[in-house]
């Protein structure tokens, strides 16, 4: 398909779903790209709440996570959680060591504080690799980017095309709000990280995630020494 009809094929999609409820975006997907989508799941607020929907309208439906190495000891125990809780196996991508250990070697454990540079790389190495791994078999992928997050996402859309990796991306909730994902939380009593309860409106790497001071933008807990423009790991608009 070119570019045009492509970009056509996105703007009827939007137009479609923009009033549609994020369900009925999950089983569009579900069925027309069956076994050729999966969630990508930080085991954020947003991505269980998807969870909980996607398993609910196909239990066999692909979840994936990225395991960093250095994620936090309540996000590896959520990971188990979720999966007895909807009785599914969350598929878990690792970095290569064949790249973590000379970057580690050349850079240091925690070479990140010194530059928006050194982070990205180590955010390359660590999340973009194994991400790249786990979408090759994929036609689309679901995210659970909200517009209200960040500055940089202020411009997202329910259905975009992914251009640095060739596939449909899918934001269901994009226009939902933080109270919106608190309220399905609750009425459902989705599992979520207890790092929620203790200030960590945003969870990432351990040495990358703070807790946050009251009035506190969400994402101000992320890359917390940097530019707020500059606060993306690399996953998303590359």
């Amino acid at each position: 398909m070119d570019e045009s009809s492509l970009k056509e094929q996105i703007n009827q999609l939007n137009e479609t779903f923009n009033k549609q409820s994020p369900e009925a975006v999950l089983s569009y997907f579900l069925k027309e790209h069956k076994g050729r989508v999966a969630l990508a799941s930080s085991l954020g607020l947003e991505d269980q709440v998807l969870t909980d929907m996607i398993l609910n309208l196909d239990p066999s439906a692909r979840i994936f996570t990225i395991d960093t190495g250095r994620l936090f000891p309540e996000t590896y125990s959520l990971i188990d959680k979720t999966n007895m809780r909807y009785n599914t196996k969350i598929e878990v991508f690792c970095p290569d060591y064949r790249n973590v250990e000379p970057f580690v070697k050349k850079y240091g454990v925690n070479s990140f504080y010194e530059s928006v540079e050194r982070r990205k790389e180590c955010c390359r190495v660590r999340k973009i690799e194994p991400l790249l791994r786990a979408l090759s078999s994929l036609d689309a992928w679901i995210c659970g980017l909200r517009q209200e997050q960040s500055v940089t996402r202020v411009g997202e859309q329910i259905v975009e095309w992914d251009k640095a990796n060739g596939l449909i991306k899918v934001n269901p909730l994009v226009f939902w709000t933080e109270q919106q994902v608190w309220d399905y939380i609750k009425e459902r009593n989705v599992p979520y990280n207890k790092l929620h309860d203790r200030g960590f409106p945003s969870i990432g790497c351990q040495p990358c995630t703070r807790a946050v001071a009251e009035g506190e933008d969400i994402r101000a807990g992320r890359w917390w020494w940097e530019d707020p423009k500059y606060k993306e790991c690399g996953l998303h608009r590359r």
